[in-house]
């Protein structure tokens, strides 16, 4: 690069910047980028100041609907990109990527990028309110995506297509880069434990819409006669999301007996590797989740949802079992299945370890971004 140039992130929350994107701005640093972060403020920004980039407070609501709000949302992000005057803005998530594209347009950035990890919640609602929604949103990407000089990153092909099909974007400015990479190095496959009962995981944000009660139903029917396996939710409620599992719902199913709710846990590798099977019965509108390819790149086989993003990841029968969405009995049919079958555990490990190296590892991934990134300038 014969100049540094300034790439800024934009992300809705810092916490997600750290577990989704902190690998790729590691790379643009070392590719010579200064790289600055935006993020409304909240406890985890100093661990993003602690990896040496800059940060930048905004205001931003994740699930508020004000205009006002919205209004000063925007303008928030206006002033900053003017400013800041970067060469580069990655907008990450759908509010940045709304307003940042129309802020960036009015503040003459010379170049974006927005990554739309998954269509969320607004997609995936049904009812007569959902749809007047759905529909909102579609005409705002129609008019936030309209920067002459953007590239738009999605993480699987429905999505892609489904842009495509809407005339959101174009062919010659869309690219599919298959999630946010994982550090294979940092997960990585160990043999099961081989104490105790078969431990059974679904790590996530604590959302209805993630599969989580599917989950627990699931649990009660498998263990209904007895004990054969161990089911555990890792991850908190979600107050800023509509669809959070309130903590009592939570606390009274580990009460309960048939799950175990750990919260919050910042030793995922650890987790996973203690695990023998790795659950996501999500609905949500899924980028690629990236549990699902944490599980893989530490050899465990995965029960997961047959919808947009698990597929990108799931090979069905090879590295894992897709089931019907919101089908409980499918889903304790492929739970049953693998707990008693260990030599079927054992082959979707090395499976799933294999395509991650081949396609999903974090070193692909920022290597695909920043060719994205060197195209726009």
């Amino acid at each position: 690069m014969s100049q540094q140039k300034t790439l800024l992130f934009v992300v809705n929350k810092a916490s997600f910047f750290l577990s989704h994107r902190l690998l790729l701005a590691r790379g643009a640093l070392s590719q010579g980028y200064r790289v600055h972060v935006a993020t409304p403020m909240d406890n985890d920004v100093e661990k993003i100041t602690e990896n040496n980039f800059v940060h930048h407070s905004i205001l931003m609501n994740r699930s508020g609907s004000n205009p006002f709000q919205e209004l000063r949302s925007l303008y928030s992000l206006y002033t900053l990109y003017k400013e800041l005057k970067p060469d580069l803005i990655h907008h990450i998530t759908i509010k940045p990527v709304l307003y940042g594209s129309i802020a960036a347009r009015l503040a003459k950035v010379p170049a974006i990028v927005n990554a739309i990890p998954g269509l969320g919640h607004v997609f995936t609602e049904t009812g007569f309110v959902a749809a007047i929604r759905k529909k909102i949103v579609i005409i705002v990407y129609r008019a936030a995506l309209k920067h002459k000089n953007m590239e738009v990153i999605f993480q699987n092909t429905e999505n892609y297509n489904f842009f495509i099909g809407k005339r959101l974007v174009n062919k010659t400015n869309a690219v599919v880069i298959k999630g946010s990479g994982v550090d294979v190095n940092e997960y990585y496959p160990e043999p099961e434990p081989s104490q105790g009962l078969p431990l059974v995981i679904l790590a996530s944000r604590m959302l209805y819409d993630k599969g989580v009660s599917q989950f627990v139903d699931a649990a009660r029917l498998i263990n209904s006669d007895k004990m054969v396996a161990r089911f555990a939710l890792i991850g908190d409620s979600d107050s800023g999301n509509p669809n959070s599992v309130p903590v009592p719902v939570l606390t009274s199913w580990h009460t309960e007996g048939y799950i175990e709710w750990w919260g919050h846990r910042d030793n995922m590798p650890e987790v996973i590797r203690m695990s023998n099977i790795v659950c996501l019965p999500t609905y949500y509108g899924e980028g690629v989740p990236k549990v699902l390819i944490e599980a893989a790149a530490s050899g465990r086989p995965i029960v997961a949802t047959d919808i947009a993003g698990c597929r990108e990841i799931v090979q069905n029968g090879e590295n894992g079992i897709l089931v019907m969405e919101k089908s409980v009995p499918d889903l304790v049919k492929a739970i049953r299945k693998l707990i008693e079958n260990t030599g079927l555990r054992e082959k979707m490990s090395q499976a799933g370890r294999k395509l991650v190296m081949e396609c999903f590892s974090s070193d692909t991934v920022i290597a695909d971004t920043i060719s994205v990134y060197r195209d726009l300038h």
